[in-house]
């Protein structure tokens, strides 16, 4: 792979900046990429945006940054888009830095600092051309974008399986006040500008299996599978539950549907369950009242463990006996046991507590 350094103006990187849905984000006279469809949108905190600018302001180096140069003489940016992005913002007048306590917009350096505007035009950014293949581009990518704001796994993914496919996927399903996040605002967690939406509904319609199913339909014309899938999970969800709780966002909810999607469920059987369920405090994990009342593990629930005094109390209260096996055993080797199990409306106090030794309750589990 070639690579070469070469000092460009941020006048330069300026010229014809376009930042939209339509055209996507271009600058350096209509030859520069700044946003591939491998690429995040704009993910800086107005602080880090900031200081880009007070970087330049100071006439500090900033980072190196790379482009990939294309065979038509064209660049993509492969690292240093939010840098860029920085740039070009605040030289089209999209925000301003507070320099000594005031807010400064870059007409208003023209007007009252010309000195100062033109130094900034004039900021020389180093920038690391690179000549190589798809593959080598890829590979390059990876390893410099180990630093700064990390690469997520799904964000590696985008930059491998790009095509039409993936572009009408990221318009649903990867952009502030997506399609998709406003639909499942209350259900799935996560950002979508850092692809997690995205990355929650593969894993759902793939079982797990993100890669293969991207390299399935990478080639499609576009995502309406996924989308429509995305649609179904939502929908039943919602007619199902039909209360919303918080405890109800970032389930899995794809894989509920999967696997309970066929079975006969009345939604008010199903609230009146969970409201009862959401007052029991011997449920410890509320989140798990989703799943429990659709597979009828208690696992879901991590019901409340007896403690250690109620089961000194309860040792102590049976000398030392199994109830079961009659044997004696010291209180390590016995295990504490539901007399009138959770499920049948038994809590979990030392009135409801056996010492059962671990043989016996292990065979008393098994039935």
């Amino acid at each position: 792979m070639k690579i070469e350094l070469h000092e460009i103006s941020v006048k330069d990187v300026v010229a014809d900046y376009v930042n939209n849905d339509e055209e996507g984000v271009i600058g350096y006279n209509g030859l520069l990429n700044i946003r591939p469809k491998y690429q995040r949108e704009f993910v800086y905190k107005d602080d880090k945006r900031n200081a880009v600018i007070e970087t330049i302001w100071k006439n500090f180096p900033l980072n190196v940054m790379y482009w990939a140069k294309n065979a038509d003489g064209t660049f993509e940016v492969l690292d240093g888009q939010q840098r860029t992005i920085s740039v070009c913002e605040y030289v089209i007048g999209k925000f301003s830095i507070n320099i000594d306590g005031n807010p400064l917009l870059f007409k208003t350096l023209l007007s009252s600092m010309p000195n100062k505007a033109e130094a900034i035009l004039n900021y020389k950014l180093m920038i690391y051309f690179c000549e190589g293949t798809e593959e080598e581009k890829l590979d390059w990518f990876k390893i410099i974008n180990i630093a700064g704001e990390k690469l997520t796994d799904q964000e590696l993914r985008n930059a491998v399986y790009t095509g039409e496919w993936l572009t009408d996927v990221k318009s649903k399903f990867s952009k502030t006040n997506c399609a998709a996040s406003l639909v499942a605002k209350d259900y799935v967690s996560g950002s979508p500008i850092r692809q997690e939406i995205l990355e929650t509904a593969l894993d759902w319609i793939s079982n797990g299996k993100i890669n293969d199913y991207m390299a399935a339909h990478q080639h499609d014309s576009n995502a309406s599978e996924l989308w429509q899938y995305f649609q179904d999970v939502i929908h039943w969800v919602e007619s199902r539950f039909t209360v919303k709780r918080r405890e109800m966002k970032g389930l899995p909810w794809g894989d509920y549907y999967n696997r309970f999607k066929d079975k006969p469920l009345d939604a008010t059987t199903l609230e009146t369950e969970i409201k009862k369920l959401m007052q029991d405090d011997d449920v410890t994990k509320k989140s798990g009242i989703y799943e429990y009342v659709l597979s009828r593990q208690e696992r879901c629930l991590n019901i409340r463990a007896f403690t250690d005094t109620m089961k000194r109390e309860v040792y102590e209260r049976q000398n030392g006996i199994c109830p079961l096996c009659k044997q004696h055993f010291e209180i390590a080797q016995m295990e504490a046991d539901h007399i009138t199990p959770w499920h049948e409306g038994g809590k979990t106090n030392a009135e409801n507590c056996q010492m059962l030794c671990k043989e016996c309750n292990r065979r008393k589990s098994g039935k």
